[in-house]
């Protein structure tokens, strides 16, 4: 007799068929075959794709923040680390950004990890609230980028066709150059934009919400 099925089971087979399938071939019945059971076993533990998607999500994020939680010196440092470290994660897993966007994450094992970037805004005298505002405006830069990157290339090293730079600047009507001249940028050196974004993003947190300092700090 098989051993009894369980979620971790199943999402760990629903991890490694995404690479093979991307997130639009994932089905419920493809990962029933996978594991070579009939796909009503896997309604004992997944309602639904949405419900198996939030465990993905999840457990992506447990991967990511596997072992000791380092703790951050400044708060640039700390969000610089966390976004750096997330699109990695999401780049893991073809289509990573869109299984992890939106989805309801099914437990707190990331509130370690939550709290000592929190805290590191805190030292610096963000109220909570600015804090968050930072943080989720830096995660959803990231996550956007992402799916933006893996449209591109929905498998490392590889260019999706409907992305061709050069196709996309002969297509476009010759009176639009900079739109044309745009398509590299657009379509290449995604390590190099996510950096100058990412700079980009944590000087306007630098700008916008960071507190004045007391006229009682020293200089």
């Amino acid at each position: 007799m098989p051993p009894k099925l369980d979620r971790a089971q199943v999402v760990d087979a629903a991890l490694r068929l995404l690479d093979e399938t991307g997130l639009e071939g994932l089905t419920l019945r493809r990962i029933a075959t996978e594991l070579d059971v009939k796909a009503p076993a896997l309604y004992w533990h997944f309602a639904n794709k949405q419900a198996l998607l939030d465990e993905m999500a999840t457990e992506m994020l447990r991967r990511m923040y596997a072992g000791p939680v380092a703790v951050p010196g400044s708060w640039q440092e700390a969000i610089t680390i966390t976004c750096r470290t997330l699109r990695t994660a999401l780049l893991g897993y073809r289509d990573g950004a869109k299984v992890f966007s939106g989805t309801r994450l099914t437990d707190y094992g990331h509130a370690e990890g939550q709290e000592a970037l929190l805290a590191a805004f805190r030292r610096a005298g963000f109220e909570l609230a600015d804090a968050v505002l930072a943080f989720t405006t830096a995660y959803a830069f990231t996550t956007g980028f992402v799916i933006e990157e893996q449209a591109v290339h929905p498998v490392r090293g590889e260019r999706a066709p409907d992305y061709d730079p050069d196709r996309r600047a002969a297509a476009i009507d010759p009176g639009h150059q900079l739109a044309a001249a745009a398509s590299r940028e657009l379509f290449g050196d995604f390590e190099r934009r996510f950096e100058r974004g990412l700079a980009i993003v944590v000087a306007g947190i630098e700008v916008s919400l960071r507190p004045e300092p007391s006229p009682l700090d020293p200089p």
